[in-house]
């Protein structure tokens, strides 16, 4: 029989020989080797040097090789859930812009602090001599020009060290205002 005759995984499997004894190779690797084994197996280079990520990456893809991968299905599933999935877990694709899921869009669900004044309030602090002012906004806290997403990081910016927001500018009680 020619191999134009034969399916694709079976061409792969004589192609990559033994599957049990690449997998073991992998356990004696460096991992500037496990990085040319992914280089020569995804056809393209990896940024990791984690040998454990690169053992398991690399004995999934020789195993695909071999064996087929996933299914049609399977892969038909994963596209279809794709714009659902973190954007984190997303390829990297430039100039496009991947649409948020519909239950992230519209109003944030993220409860305000009840420790912290409404938006528009000024909270003030002297340290070390000096008067700070900063402003409640909608979406953070504005001080001198620039906009922070939390108190602890005014509190950094003013103290120069890590400080708890609320602490810092007395917050911790909703007495304290």
């Amino acid at each position: 029989m020619s191999s134009h005759n034969r399916e694709p995984a079976a061409t792969a499997r004589e192609e990559l020989g033994d599957i049990t004894e690449q997998i073991a190779e992998l356990g004696t690797m460096t991992a500037g080797e496990l990085r040319d084994k992914y280089l020569e197996v995804y056809g393209e280079p990896t940024r990791s040097r984690n040998k454990i990520y690169l053992q398991k990456k690399i004995a999934w893809q020789i195993q695909a090789l071999a064996e087929g991968g996933l299914s049609q299905r399977a892969l038909d599933r994963i596209e279809e859930l794709a714009p659902l999935a973190p954007l984190r877990w997303r390829p990297r694709l430039k100039n496009i812009e991947i649409p948020l899921p519909p239950t992230t869009r519209g109003k944030k669900t993220k409860k305000r602090d009840s420790r912290l004044p409404p938006p528009g309030a000024v909270i003030t602090k002297e340290h070390k001599g000096m008067l700070h002012q900063v402003t409640v906004v909608d979406d953070g806290f504005e001080y001198a020009g620039d906009c922070y997403a939390s108190l602890s990081k005014v509190a950094r910016v003013i103290a120069g060290t890590s400080w708890n927001g609320f602490a810092f500018f007395g917050l911790r009680n909703k007495d304290a205002r």
